[in-house]
């Protein structure tokens, strides 16, 4: 089939990210002698200046890797934890019943940066300084800036003119929105950037790396942090201005970590996912259902395939609500819900036409309570004074995303990473650091004794979900996507298309997708649309007809509209790798 650029081969290296300067970043970290590890963190915190609406330093970036040496796959998890003063009882006393998506209350420690450091020290050989230095050159001197980030600041521009001031400083250069197409800079971040590296002082590479990491965790970030959370009113969704629960000591008493990734066998390829306390299982439990239906022989253009599609991923998103939370708060029954017993069950469930109910299945030992109110909620949407992902104006919506990055060097580890948070449009800018806060912790439920209920110190369940995979044994692919609750969709229908009907890397990406609202967003205000499914426009109208005949809500978006998909896998004895085209931005590298 047609495809929008080629899919790239190689035998030395592929970079692939939702940002061709970031992309190339990484390449050139290879080129210079890096691994995929070194390159992976330059690409990301490249990221970062690159693609300010979608993610930032302050943000989460969970990270599935791959070891050539020890042969092994591994999850650094980058994801932040609740503050100790975040509790029920201090919600209660504010009069909150859903945690706001802006402002300062949803902040968690950030965990992107501790988690690149911790890659870049046990599998990575550069020093951080060299893969900070293509970060803190385009804050210094600019970079390009791309239409959706002028609209994203647009979007918010009265917010900020009006009461995140120190936003404005740093988004409003001259009182004005910044131009496409002009060149951008953050001369604050560079500094921030430039003291960490200044900081990072050992008698060893790691031992560097470690000083680095307290400078931000025991050192001036966390402090610069603690002192404006403390001292600074903010205006947040919920209409009012509050003060932050974030504090140094939560910094301090954090850290990245590396555990066993959660993995699931599927017509000779083994997906591996992040944990619970991410959506990454909804994948896997997506794929225990399908493996009763006859996909191959399915049009992957077809009803059949987006009606079967769709109603096993309400099963698995039902159960996603349900059960998932961070395993060390609560016990996740996955072995369960993955097993074959479980799904055959489920898969009943499954019929011609569609299901507008949300149902979790039955797990011994567990009670499972989902939200039934989520479509009550979509009014708060049109009220709110800037919101964060996916919705950023202050009244109405601009879509935005996250972030996505792929590497395979020519050892053959590899690495794939969706990091996000932080958004320019999350919280106002702390003024010392030229950075934003992340506001993550809106996706816990402020209900006692539910999976993913607030605790301090506790993960909240976050919708970042890279993906890995392996083919008859052997690595195969890293690959994800931007996209909040669809990222656990868009990466299903593109790995299906590739398993089923043989479809390269940039042919099923892009290949027209679809997804469903059905269940609750992660996302304040948490809206859930059952039945909604949204097609690309490219499908043919008769696809939608027919899904509506079979009573799903049906509708088609914008040709180029769904999927923000990249991807490198290893072919025998070359790599291959694709980016998405949708946004003009994203792009793949090698040779």
């Amino acid at each position: 089939m047609f495809t929008t650029r080629p899919e790239i081969a190689g035998t030395f290296g592929v970079v692939a990210s939702t940002h061709w300067i970031a992309s190339q970043v990484g390449m050139a970290v290879l080129e210079r002698g890096g691994n995929a590890f070194d390159a992976a963190a330059a690409t990301a915190f490249t990221l970062q200046v690159a693609e300010p609406h979608l993610n930032g330093p302050g943000g989460d970036a969970p990270i599935i890797i791959h070891s050539a040496r020890t042969q092994t796959q591994h999850v650094v998890c980058g994801q932040g934890v609740a503050p100790k003063a975040a509790t029920l009882a201090r919600f209660r006393e504010l009069d909150i019943d859903l945690i706001p998506a802006t402002g300062v209350l949803p902040a968690v420690v950030p965990g992107a940066f501790d988690a690149w450091c911790l890659m870049l020290r046990d599998w990575g050989t550069w020093e951080l300084p060299d893969v900070l230095g293509f970060a803190i050159g385009y804050a210094k001197n600019g970079i390009h800036i791309v239409p959706r980030i002028s609209a994203t600041i647009e979007g918010v521009r009265m917010l900020f003119e009006s009461e995140w001031k120190s936003s404005a400083e740093v988004f409003l250069p001259g009182g004005k929105v910044p131009g496409p197409e002009t060149l951008f800079a953050r001369p604050a971040l560079a500094a921030t950037y430039e003291r960490i590296c200044r900081e990072a002082v050992g008698e060893s590479r790691e031992a560097r790396i470690d000083a680095a990491r307290a400078a931000w965790y025991r050192g001036f970030v966390a402090e610069a942090v603690d002192k404006f959370f403390r001292s600074t009113d903010v205006l947040d969704v919920t209409g009012h201005r509050h003060r932050g629960l974030l504090a140094a000591d939560d910094f301090a008493g954090w850290s990245a970590t590396v555990e066993d990734p959660v993995a699931y066998d599927y017509h000779d390829h083994t997906v591996l996912k992040c944990g619970p306390w991410s959506q990454g299982p909804v994948l896997l439990q997506q794929l225990a259902l399908l493996r009763g239906f006859d996909i191959g022989a399915m049009d992957p253009l077809g009803t059949e395939f987006v009606h079967t599609v769709v109603e096993c991923a309400k099963l698995a998103f039902a159960d996603r609500e349900a059960y998932y939370g961070d395993p060390n708060f609560v016990s996740v029954p996955l072995g369960e819900l993955l097993s074959d017993t479980y799904n055959a069950e489920r898969r009943k469930l499954v019929g011609r036409d569609a299901s507008l109910e949300l149902r979790p299945g039955a797990v011994a030992g567990h009670t499972p309570i989902v939200d039934h109110d989520g479509a009550k909620r979509a009014h708060l949407l049109t009220r709110a004074p800037g919101v964060g992902e996916p919705t950023v104006a202050r009244l109405g919506v601009i879509g935005a995303d996250t972030c996505h990055l792929d590497v395979i060097d020519k050892d053959g580890n590899m690495v794939s990473a969706t990091p996000s948070g932080g958004w320019l449009q999350s919280s106002p800018v702390i003024p010392e650091l030229g950075f934003c806060m992340g506001t993550r912790g809106q996706m816990f439920w402020l209900k006692p004794d539910l999976p993913n209920s607030l605790v301090p110190g506790k993960r909240p369940r976050t919708t970042l979900s890279p993906s890995f995979a392996l083919r008859d044994g052997k690595p195969w692919m890293a690959f994800g996507t931007p996209g909040g609750e669809q990222q656990d969709q868009w990466s299903l229908t593109f790995l299906l298309r590739m398993v089923h009907h043989n479809m390269g890397i940039q042919e099923a990406i892009d290949a027209p997708s679809f997804h469903t609202e059905h269940w609750p967003s992660s996302f304040w205000p948490r809206v859930a649309r059952p039945g909604k499914v949204v097609l690309e426009g490219r499908f043919p109208d008769s696809v939608m007809y027919e899904l509506k005949a079979r009573d799903h809500k049906a509708e088609k978006g914008d040709d180029w509209s769904e999927g923000r998909l990249s991807g490198a896998r290893v072919e025998g004895k070359q790599m291959r790798a694709g980016a998405n085209p949708r946004g003009m931005q994203g792009y793949a590298v090698g040779r």
